[in-house]
């Protein structure tokens, strides 16, 4: 049988600004960087978002790999992979038929698959893009095109939830987690599967029910109790979970998945304030996505009133939590306090570079727009005794090129499950108010 002729790939520029590794990720296959893609790389690079970050990082590995190498014949990506190829060319009249501006650099691609499907005989040429529209585009021309794979979750729908319920666990089981030591050894419990670490249980018989952890030092599921944390008071089994996830200190990284309104950044707020004295800051932190695409240059005044838009959510989340408390009392006063003091510190995530974040209390909301490099870049800069929270709605992407498969939070959950430093917990009811939860769930 003839061995395999190795496929050409070509890249457009969402997927190095998605993952600026993407290069190695096609095995043995060759890949293609067009020159329309390095050109609006030279565009990206500027800027403090991570974004930016992603477009000067790729460009600084391309300059090292290549040295003083040219690209007409390919450079070698490493062993067992393929090589990588700078085409300049893009046929004028590769898309000779159709009503395409040429201008545009999606179909300066487009003509440069079409160049390469006639030059390269023999060859499979498939085009990877983030771009659905772009993906449209390449099929109806008869080329093919593919999303970018690498960290994309298969099933969404087994995503880990971090909890699960037991609807007919025996009575006599249930009162025994209500006298000391408040636990029952797991292997006495029927389950359905082996626990995961910190995964929660909501255990029920009838009238009678238990809500517990799996503690995996001591191989046991550890009854759960409500607790207030700086005035605000979980509503359902899942904020509790939340709240005893976001007090332990044995529990580094905390993710919190759920629709709007069900309380995810109100939770880790709320238990940041209630360790403020555990830790030396608390950082709260959130991906810019301008409305529109639009740059923050086009929003009036200096950087702080451009920034305020984006971080109102969480200053709307630090009142709802200052009026638990009396104006005269001295937690109502505390949150002005370590705003002043600088010990409580809100800003966009592109602001942490060249911060220290030991012993830091790490919020980050909206997680689910940023792409899976970028979580690891955030988590890796975590020092002794920082605990890291990661807030969003995996299914509420407002970036282009992320989807609910494909997104940093997802990605995050998928690949932390069953690490003892690791709780995820999925909130389920929205708890903003009963108007808020009806157009969650019909509109």
């Amino acid at each position: 049988m003839p061995t395999q002729k190795k496929k050409l790939f070509i890249i457009d520029t969402n997927v190095i600004l998605y993952d600026h590794q993407a290069i190695y990720n096609f095995q043995e296959h060759d890949v293609v960087l067009p020159i329309v893609v390095l050109e609006e790389l030279d565009r990206f690079k500027k800027g403090n978002d991570l974004i930016n970050l992603e477009a000067r990082e790729f460009i600084r590995q391309l300059d090292k790999i290549t040295g003083d190498r040219l690209f007409t014949k390919g450079i070698s990506l490493g062993k067992g992979r393929g090589r990588l190829f700078v085409e300049i060319h893009a046929p004028a009249d590769a898309l000779k038929n159709c009503a395409l501006d040429m201008a545009k650099s999606d179909h300066q691609i487009l003509a440069m698959a079409k160049g390469l499907i006639e030059k390269r005989k023999g060859r499979h040429v498939i085009i990877i893009t983030k771009d659905i529209n772009l993906r449209l585009k390449a099929k109806s021309l008869g080329i093919d095109a593919e999303d970018y794979e690498t960290g994309k979750i298969r099933n969404i729908d087994e995503l880990y939830t971090g909890r699960d319920i037991y609807e007919t666990i025996d009575k006599s089981l249930i009162s025994r987690f209500y006298s000391e030591p408040f636990s029952v050894p797991v292997e006495e419990i029927p389950l359905r599967q082996a626990p995961i670490p910190n995964q929660y249980f909501i255990l029920k018989n009838g009238s009678s029910s238990v809500l517990a952890r799996f503690n995996t030092g001591t191989e046991t599921l550890d009854k759960i109790d409500k607790t207030t944390s700086y005035g605000i008071t979980p509503r359902n089994a899942e904020q509790i979970f939340a709240i005893d996830a976001l007090m332990r200190e044995d529990i580094n990284l905390v993710t919190l998945t759920g629709k709007a309104g069900t309380g995810k950044t109100l939770l880790a707020l709320a238990a940041a304030l209630a360790q403020r004295r555990r830790y030396r800051q608390i950082y709260l932190a959130r991906p810019i996505v301008p409305l529109g695409n639009r740059d923050m240059g086009f929003l009036p005044g200096d950087i702080s009133e451009k920034l305020d838009p984006f971080m109102q959510p969480l200053y709307d989340n630090l009142s709802v939590i200052k009026h638990k408390f009396q104006p005269e009392s001295h937690d109502y006063r505390l949150i002005a306090e370590l705003l002043d003091s600088d010990k409580l510190l809100i800003m966009p995530l592109a602001y942490i570079r060249g911060r220290s974040l030991e012993n830091i209390f790490f919020i980050v909301d909206e997680a689910q727009n940023l792409t899976p490099h970028e979580v690891k870049t955030i988590i890796t800069r975590a020092g002794e005794g920082a605990k890291m929270i990661f807030t969003g709605d995996i299914y509420q992407i407002d970036t282009p090129y992320l989807d609910s498969q494909s997104n940093g939070l997802t990605y995050l959950v998928d690949r932390m499950k069953g690490q003892p430093a690791f709780a995820q917990v999925n909130l389920i009811k929205g708890e903003r108010s009963p108007l808020a939860e009806l157009a969650s769930n019909l509109l």
